[in-house]
């Protein structure tokens, strides 16, 4: 169906090898926005968490403005999956255009911190490079 937009499962993704220790990025889960975000992860060197949520296939942005990539939203899918029994930080990495949810995301998810990174994902491996995340 051309209407549907084309979309990878909603979980936890690892890129590299992570630890529990290793940092956690947080997108959607539209098909496109995935692999170019796991592709600047790897290519940034690092090993990491990709958390991937159920915005039905929806990019950023787009799912942003529908209501589907809020903090409340998040922080549902982050409790339901049971992130803090998989990983030891507690520090959630949000794209950039959506900085604007790091105070509902931290407010829903007491003892996260939220790092807000850059807006495009090929900055992704400068912004690992100058960016405490761990």
């Amino acid at each position: 169906d051309p209407q549907k937009p084309i979309q990878v499962d909603p979980k936890v993704y690892p890129i590299g090898e992570p630890t529990p220790e290793s940092p956690i990025f947080v997108t959607t889960n539209f098909s496109l926005t995935y692999f170019i975000v796991s592709g600047e992860i790897e290519n940034s060197g690092i090993s990491a968490h990709l958390v991937v949520c159920d915005t039905e296939g929806q990019s950023v942005l787009t799912a942003w403005a529908a209501g589907k990539f809020v903090g409340e939203k998040i922080a549902k899918f982050i409790k339901d999956i049971k992130l803090e029994q998989q990983v030891k930080t507690r520090k959630l990495i949000i794209p950039g255009f959506v900085s604007q949810i790091s105070g509902d995301l931290e407010e829903n998810l007491p003892g996260w911190e939220v790092i807000v990174a850059c807006q495009e994902a090929s900055d992704i491996p400068s912004f690992v490079k100058n960016v405490k995340l761990t």
